[in-house]
């Protein structure tokens, strides 16, 4: 049985150690809204936050999750605000 704090998390303790005990139920997070898009390296969708409890305050409502297929064994993931820019460093200093 699984007991829930106000914050969302929830926490079940298993006998299997490979499953986690702390987790959010499924319907706290974002959700995938529209399709996902197709690009050179990967793909990219916007996400939209679901209606539940914030863990930090300050949610973006909507974000966009880009996924970069890098190597067989490296995935990249991203995830902006649409929204606001920010500063990122050119590639090519990293």
């Amino acid at each position: 049985q699984s007991t829930c704090t106000l914050r969302g998390c929830c926490w079940s303790p298993k006998s299997d150690i490979s499953v986690p005990w702390c987790f959010f139920p499924s319907n706290h997070g974002y959700k995938v809204d529209g399709s996902t898009r197709s690009t050179k390296a990967g793909f990219e969708t916007t996400l939209t936050r679901l209606p539940s409890p914030s863990l930090f305050g300050n949610d973006a409502n909507t974000v966009l999750l880009t996924g970069e297929y890098q190597t067989p064994n490296r995935f990249r993931f991203k995830i902006t605000d649409p929204k606001k820019q920010r500063f990122e460093v050119p590639h090519e200093h990293v």
